[in-house]
């Protein structure tokens, strides 16, 4: 990369500079949504355990098992949601990478 002279730089519009982040701010945001979906996963794994956990008791809760899947689910709804989207803001055919 060549830096620009700082006479340049000063003279540069913010529109013009702001568009020239736009790819870089494009990938940040779609990174962000990845790292959701991450913790979405995260979320879903540990409702999993505390299901399964719930079940192995000696009284089981139905009640709070059928909350834990009620809230697992909500977490499956919107990780698919947040790859709907990604797929629809950041389409395949965007040379970002």
């Amino acid at each position: 990369m060549k830096l620009k002279p700082y006479k340049e730089m000063i003279k540069m519009s913010k529109e013009k500079l702001d568009s020239s982040l736009a790819g870089v701010r494009a990938m940040k945001a779609k990174r962000q949504a990845e790292l959701e979906m991450a913790k979405l996963d995260e979320t879903i794994v540990v409702y999993e355990a505390e299901i399964n956990e719930i079940c192995c008791q000696k009284d089981v809760n139905f009640a709070s098992i059928i909350s834990k899947l009620d809230q697992m689910e909500l977490a499956k709804r919107k990780k698919k949601q947040y790859a709907v989207i990604i797929d629809q803001m950041f389409p395949a055919d965007d040379s970002e990478e």
